[in-house]
């Protein structure tokens, strides 16, 4: 019996060392990126680098423990995105996951986090399934859908008198979803939709699809896409002289990277909805000028959130003193979110960050005075405003 107690005690002693020897080891947060394809610049190397620039800022430790981020490139497929996932929890230790650029790639890391209890925050992807039908108890939507986009692009179209509409949408599950939440605000405001049609992912000729929509003569064609295709359409629509007719071309997606590479001269005018914007106030102004030092480009919102989900994980690891994701996950909850991307956000139970959102208008070409000086301020929406309520979520968490 003495032998048996022994031989127990000598186990216990053991789980308990390699336990603390673990917890001693780094503290990895795993980063699933599109390294270089459709989303690269919205995403990409900027989103790796605001998330190092968040935890040098934290002081690159938290709980004794350096902070480390493990990066993977998704190349926008999600058997890629989930088994990166996958990888990272499972053989590397990777205690959260953020980013996830696509919708497609975004909802496959999600089913693979949520299988394995761990946290995972979401930048890139807009699809509002992620905090509805796939929502989880460790799934954060940190910074936009298509729900907020649609919210606050669609009504001000309308409420300026432009009242039908026509879709260029991306057949894949941001674009679906995008069209679908921008038709129902659209028609509830008293416009309607005349018609859509879909493009695969990653088009390179939109001159059939700018046709069909400029036949039709809808006073707004909304870009229901992202990246690399909303670029694309953007050109090729100023080629064809769609504007100068008196269409208006609404991007209900477009970043910061999205109107640099497009220029000003083509851009002006447009109407877009965006999460953060580097020159609002001194706090974005300060980060953006520490972003452009390494990264010679601006940050996009999307890359803004990663680093503002980053802090708030660190935060809230530090205050529950524990890695555990149902005890840091109770602290990102109960603590209002207070930095350079957003002022009294919260995470509600369904996992979405309700924080205000902005409309804008890109400049004119005369009106900017430098690089990346961009956008006019038109509108600030509030987070409760914007985002989809919590009264008609999906998500199978929230009792009704």
């Amino acid at each position: 019996m003495k032998k048996l107690l022994s031989g127990l005690t000598a186990s216990v002693m053991l789980v308990a060392t390699s336990a603390m020897a673990q917890n001693t080891g780094p503290l990895k947060l795993g980063a699933v990126l599109d390294m270089s394809g459709l989303f690269a610049d919205i995403t990409g190397p900027g989103s790796e680098t605001a998330a190092k620039m968040a935890v040098e800022d934290f002081g690159g430790e938290v709980l004794g423990r350096k902070v480390q981020i493990v990066v993977a490139d998704h190349l926008n497929k999600s058997d890629l995105a989930a088994n990166f996932t996958r990888e990272m929890i499972d053989n590397q230790n990777v205690e959260a996951i953020v980013d996830v650029a696509g919708s497609a790639t975004a909802l496959a890391a999600a089913e693979m986090a949520r299988t394995r209890g761990k946290i995972i925050m979401f930048n890139g992807p807009g699809a509002v399934r992620l905090t509805n039908e796939a929502c989880g108890p460790y799934i954060v939507h940190y910074t936009y859908d298509t729900y907020a986009l649609a919210s606050v692009t669609g009504l001000a179209t309308v409420k300026r008198g432009l009242n039908s509409w026509f879709f260029l949408t991306a057949d894949y599950a941001f674009g679906q979803e995008l069209e679908r939440d921008t038709s129902n605000v659209v028609t509830k405001a008293g416009g309607k939709v005349v018609g859509s049609v879909k493009h695969p992912i990653n088009t390179s000729d939109f001159s059939s699809f700018l046709l069909q929509a400029q036949s039709t003569k809808a006073s707004v064609i909304g870009l229901a896409n992202a990246g690399g295709d909303t670029i694309n359409a953007i050109k090729q629509a100023a080629e064809f002289g769609l504007t100068q007719s008196g269409q208006k071309l609404s991007p209900l997606l477009a970043f910061i990277s999205d109107i640099d590479s497009v220029g000003l001269e083509t851009a002006q005018g447009l109407l877009l909805a965006e999460a953060f914007y580097w020159d609002l106030n001194d706090e974005t102004r300060a980060f953006a000028k520490r972003f452009m030092e390494r990264t010679k480009r601006a940050p996009t919102s999307a890359q803004a959130g990663v680093y503002s989900s980053v802090t708030t994980y660190l935060n809230a690891v530090k205050k529950a003193g524990t890695t555990d994701a149902a005890a840091v996950m109770k602290v990102m909850k109960e603590t209002p979110i207070n930095d350079m991307f957003a002022k009294n956000g919260r995470i509600r139970e369904d996992g979405r960050m309700v924080h205000d959102m902005y409309l804008f208008e890109v400049k004119k070409p005369s009106e900017s005075k430098a690089r990346w000086d961009d956008y006019k301020l038109l509108a600030t929406v509030s987070g409760d405003d914007a985002f989809q309520p919590l009264s008609a979520s999906r998500c199978p968490l929230i009792k009704k």
